[in-house]
C-alpha cells in the first residue's frame, strides 16, 4: 500500500488559568521539555510506519507518567482523598472504542481503555469490573498511593476549604510557590493525543485524574466516547480537556466531526465553534486538540492556555502553553 499520508502528531496537558505568580523560565521550560519530548517519542513511531492508535497510546501513557499532569502518577485527589481515574480511546479507522472510568489500581488507565477496545465485547467499564477486567488481561497493578503527589494533597485541602470542585489546574497553588506556568488551582488536567498515521487512520487517546475535591464517583468527559474522546476517519480525531460537564452536555468532541461530516465544515470552524460558541454559551471553559484525516491541526482553547504540542512529518516538535 503507498503511504501518502505524512503523520501528524499532537498532545495536551490540559488547558486553564495563567498563574498569578511570575513564573520563571525554568518552570516553563520543565513543561516545554516534558511535552517536547513525548511528541518526539510519537513522532519517531509514526515515522517508522506505527498505526495512529499505538503512537496515541505512546503519548497518552507518557504523559500519565509524568507527574506534572494530572493522569496517572500526579493525578487530583476526590473529596475523600482517595484517587479516580479515567481513560478512553478511540480507532477511527473501525470506530472501535474503549474505556475505564473510576478505577484506582490500573498503573496505566490507557492500557487498560486499550484493552476493553481490543476485547471488543464492551466500550466502558468502571470501578470494581474494570479493574478485574485489567487483573485478567495482565495489566500492571498499583496500590492507590501510587498515583499521589505531595503537591496534588496541599491542592486539595486548599480547595476542600472553599467547598469548590475544582479542575487540576484550577486546584493548585504550586500557582503561590510559582512552579507552574498555569495556575494548578484553575487548570483542567486531563492529557490527550490525537494522530494521523502514514496509511492515513486517525486516532485519540484521553486520560485523566478528574477534578480536585470531585465528589466520589463523578465521571468528567473524557472516558465518554463522544464527549472527551471521538476519532473517525472520515473526518478527524478529537481530544478534549476542560470542564467535563459542559463538554458531556455538548457532545464536545462527535459535534467536532459531526459539523464537518454535515455541515462541510473545516476542521478549524468545527473547533472554533464548539470551542468559542457552544461551550462558552453554557459556561464551559477549557480546549481541545484536534487532527483531520488532511493532516490540519487544531489547538483550540477557551481558557487563558493549555499545554499542548505537535509535530508534522520530520519537523521538530513546537510546544506552548499560552495563546
Amino acid at each position: 500500500m503507498t503511504q501518502t499520508h505524512v503523520p501528524v502528531i499532537a498532545i495536551h496537558g490540559g488547558a486553564g488559568t495563567i498563574s498569578a505568580a511570575t513564573t520563571s523560565a525554568e518552570q516553563a521550560q520543565a513543561y516545554h521539555d516534558a511535552l517536547k519530548s513525548i511528541v518526539a517519542a510519537a513522532q519517531a513511531m509514526l515515522l517508522k510506519g506505527a498505526s495512529a492508535l499505538d503512537a496515541a497510546c505512546l503519548a497518552v501513557e507518557m504523559l500519565e507518567d509524568c507527574p506534572l499532569f494530572n493522569a496517572g502518577h500526579g493525578a487530583v485527589f476526590t473529596h475523600d482523598e482517595t484517587h479516580e481515574l479515567d481513560a478512553a480511546v478511540m480507532d477511527g479507522a473501525t470506530l472501535a472504542a474503549g474505556a475505564v472510568a473510576g478505577v484506582c489500581h490500573i498503573r496505566r488507565p490507557v492500557r487498560a481503555a486499550r484493552a476493553v477496545l481490543e476485547d471488543g465485547a464492551h466500550v466502558l467499564l468502571a470501578g470494581a469490573g474494570a479493574e478485574v477486567f485489567a487483573r485478567e488481561r495482565g495489566l500492571e497493578m498499583v496500590e492507590p498511593s501510587f498515583f499521589s503527589t505531595e503537591a496534588r494533597r496541599q491542592q486539595l485541602y486548599r480547595v476542600r476549604g472553599t467547598g469548590r470542585v475544582v479542575t487540576d489546574h484550577e486546584g493548585a497553588t504550586m500557582a503561590a510557590t510559582g512552579s507552574s506556568p498555569l495556575d494548578e488551582d484553575k487548570k483542567f488536567g486531563t492529557v490527550g493525543a490525537v494522530a494521523l498515521d502514514m496509511h492515513g487512520h486517525l486516532a485519540a487517546a484521553t486520560s485523566t485524574g478528574g477534578m480536585t475535591n470531585k465528589r466520589v464517583g463523578r465521571i468528567g468527559d473524557s472516558p465518554l466516547i463522544g464527549a472527551g474522546t471521538y476519532a473517525d476517519d472520515r473526518t478527524a480525531a478529537v481530544s478534549c480537556t476542560g470542564s467535563g460537564e459542559m463538554f458531556i452536555r455538548v457532545a464536545a468532541a462527535y459535534d467536532v466531526c459531526a459539523r464537518m461530516a454535515y455541515g462541510g465544515a473545516t476542521l478549524e470552524a468545527a473547533t472554533h465553534a464548539v470551542v468559542q460558541q457552544s461551550l462558552p454559551a453554557i459556561g464551559g471553559s477549557g480546549g481541545l486538540i484536534a487532527v483531520d484525516r488532511h493532516g490540519n491541526l487544531s489547538l483550540a482553547f477557551n481558557s487563558e492556555g493549555m499545554y499542548r504540542g505537535h509535530a508534522r512529518g520530520n519537523d521538530a516538535p513546537q510546544t506552548a502553553i499560552f495563546a
